[in-house]
C-alpha cells in the first residue's frame, strides 16, 4: 500500500515540468516567427541557433526529457514494491526540486555560479535517485 502520494507528485512534477519547458520553448519560435526574425524551418533540430538564453532552454528542456525514464522506472518500481514513504519519498520530492533549481540556473545564465549551483542541484537528484533505488532493493 502506498503511504503517501510523494512518488506521484514527483513523476507528475517532472512531466508538468517537461512540459511547461517544450510550451516556453513553443512560445519563443513562435514570436520569432510571428516578429519575422525568422522563418518556421529555420529551427534546426539537434543544432545549437538562436540566442544562448534561447538554446540552454533548449538544453534544460532535453535534460528534463532525459531523466524522465529514470524517474518513472523509479516511481512505478518503488510502489510497485512498496518502497515507498519516509527516505523513498523525501528523495522523491528533493529531486523534483532540485530539477527545478538545476533548470532555473542552466536557463537564467551560463556564468559560473549558475553553473555550480546546475551541476550541485543535478548531483542532489542522483542522490536522491539512488535513494529511491536502494530504498526498492530493499523491498526485494
Amino acid at each position: 500500500m502506498v503511504t503517501t502520494n510523494a512518488p506521484v507528485v514527483m513523476l507528475l512534477g517532472y512531466a508538468a515540468w517537461a512540459i511547461l519547458l517544450i510550451l516556453t520553448i513553443l512560445a519563443w519560435r513562435g514570436l520569432e516567427i510571428l516578429r519575422g526574425h525568422r522563418k518556421m524551418n529555420e529551427f534546426p533540430g539537434g543544432t545549437e541557433h538562436g540566442s544562448s538564453a534561447y538554446w540552454r532552454l533548449n538544453r534544460a528542456h532535453a535534460n528534463t526529457v532525459e531523466n524522465l525514464p529514470i524517474v518513472i522506472a523509479l516511481v512505478v518500481a518503488g510502489m510497485h514494491q512498496h518502497a515507498t514513504g519516509g527516505a523513498f519519498d523525501r528523495a522523491a520530492l528533493v529531486a523534483l526540486v532540485a530539477r527545478v533549481v538545476q533548470t532555473a540556473a542552466h536557463v537564467s545564465s551560463g556564468s559560473a555560479p549558475a553553473v555550480t549551483m546546475r551541476f550541485t542541484a543535478f548531483a542532489t537528484q542522483y542522490v536522491c535517485f539512488v535513494v529511491m533505488l536502494v530504498q526498492i532493493l530493499r523491498s526485494l
